[in-house]
């Protein structure tokens, strides 16, 4: 069966044609301003899933994800923390903290993770060749993109240019030809009102504007839309086979891609515009904003990698999905229910009592009918809930068939394992029989241990030793961060 997928651009359902001999993947990355969220990584455990199901189907994944390192929302972190002094202090720290994450899902490495920081000079040759076209405007020091221009603007949203509202920050509207116009680069640095809006903290003295660069209409910063333009062409080229990112994304970020790209290039921008429905917390979308979200650090100690990657596997990518305490726990059910299928698999298959001619086809036929399931789902647009429903099958056989009692089909036993290896570890990233989470667990455990008796120690006034403990923790790789809320911590 042939792999489809639902392209958002068409609303169609299409079977997949890859335009060379690599899958070219983009996927819109996050905003460094903050730690990430489940949200956040609903998007990377699909891009992932995807990723790893063009794999197994043979084809070679280019796979390019950005970090989106400049933005007003980094910008008004600036001195919330006495290390961060600028802009890209405080996009480093969350880099990392994006990056380290990625590492505990146990995701597969992007081919390149490009920032926004390191390509300013592909943005302004962009930016240029707009200009040259006809597409694009100089006003004031900006640059702005004309979408009277481009006769095809909205065709992604489904919205005619009439029909748009006014892009942008207020103060644009005197320098725009067209109140839906869109910046490609801004004259100097990020606004006070900008940073008003996005401060966490006080601050005192004159308010961070940020990083600018030189350009030929003088010192600025690139807008938000036109930076992956030019980082996903520097890297995959004119045209992507597969562009992914959050439902939210659809207006204006890559429509206004789609415009960007399509007039600098004169090409198609993306073959299929892949998009993942919102994570819900409650009624609403969970969102760094609203403040109603669970950071992926916090969720990896409480429920680890694997409950998360089986809960992220439990619902189709195009649709919303809803993280409730219900949710979570019927998912830490369904992979302790696979951990336990294949350590019993993996114990009877190198028992005595697993026999080279013993046959048990109800067991074999269930095996085969799981496989053909699986990827019929996968191929289905990536139905990963119903490719996780045969996982789930395939568990039943396995105790179905030890409970029968000895004889056992080894080679059944054997293609069991051999089943969940292929599917559950290569293609949702789960890990079985893999003895670090447990030792990674109990480190866990001592450090939070040492951390009680840190705060003890605080609270009983014995600074000097608590400060003792807290250097000590750091010697071996722990780095603490002492906040309102408590103590957290990071392994190095």
């Amino acid at each position: 069966m042939t792999l489809s997928l639902t392209d958002t651009l068409s609303g169609e359902r299409e079977e997949f044609e890859p335009s060379g001999d690599s899958v070219l993947l983009y996927v819109c990355g996050l905003t460094v301003s903050d730690d990430p969220h489940l949200g956040h990584a609903r998007l990377w455990a699909q891009a992932d899933i995807l990723h790893r199901w063009l794999a197994h189907e043979g084809y070679d994944v280019r796979h390019v994800e950005n970090v989106t390192d400049v933005n007003e929302k980094i910008t008004a972190r600036v001195g919330e923390r006495e290390e961060w002094d600028t802009e890209a202090d405080v996009a480093r720290h969350y880099t990392e903290e994006v990056l380290q994450r990625m590492r505990d899902l146990n995701l597969l490495r992007a081919e390149v993770y490009p920032r926004v920081s390191e390509h300013v000079p592909e943005i302004v040759e962009l930016v240029e060749t707009l200009i040259e076209g006809g597409y694009a405007y100089e006003s004031n020091g900006s640059v702005y993109f004309d979408v009277s221009e481009f006769a095809e603007y909205g065709k992604l949203s489904n919205q005619t240019v009439d029909e748009l509202e006014e892009q942008g920050d207020p103060d644009e509207r005197s320098e725009k030809r067209n109140p839906a116009d869109f910046a490609l680069w801004k004259a100097g640095g990020v606004g006070a009102d900008a940073v008003e809006e996005h401060r966490k903290h006080d601050h005192e003295g004159d308010l961070p504007e940020g990083q600018t660069w030189e350009s030929p209409w003088g010192e600025g910063r690139p807008g938000w839309h036109v930076e992956c333009s030019a980082m996903s062409m520097t890297h995959l080229g004119d045209t992507l086979d597969i562009h992914m990112g959050g439902q939210d994304l659809v207006f204006p970020h890559h429509e206004n891609e789609i415009a960007q790209s399509e007039a600098a290039t004169g090409q198609r921008f993306a073959n299929y515009w892949l998009h993942v429905g919102f994570m819900q917390a409650g009624s609403e979308k969970m969102s760094s904003s609203l403040g109603n979200y669970f950071t992926v650090g916090d969720a990896v100690r409480e429920f680890g990698p694997n409950v998360l990657r089986t809960f992220y596997a439990s619902a189709e990518y195009r649709s919303q999905q809803a993280y409730t305490e219900e949710t979570i726990e019927e998912a830490r059910r369904r992979w302790e229910r696979l951990e336990r299928a294949y350590e019993t698999a993996v114990e009877y298959a190198d028992s005595a009592d697993a026999l080279t001619k013993t046959e048990d086809s109800e067991f074999r036929d269930d095996l085969a009918a799981a496989r053909a399931g699986f990827e019929a789902a996968m191929n289905d647009d990536l139905n990963a809930r119903e490719a996780m429903a045969e996982l789930l099958e395939v568990a039943t056989a396995i105790n179905r068939h030890v409970e029968d009692g000895a004889p056992y089909d080894y080679r059944a036993l054997r293609e069991s394992i051999e089943f969940f290896e292929e599917y559950g570890e290569g293609v949702f990233g789960l890990q079985f029989g893999d003895v670090t989470e447990g030792e990674a667990e109990i480190a866990e455990d001592l450090v939070e241990l040492v951390l009680d008796v840190r705060e003890e120690e605080r609270d009983a006034g014995n600074y000097e030793r608590a400060d003792d403990l807290r250097d000590r923790l750091e010697a071996l790789g722990v780095e603490v961060e002492d906040s309102d809320d408590g103590p957290t911590y990071r392994f190095d």
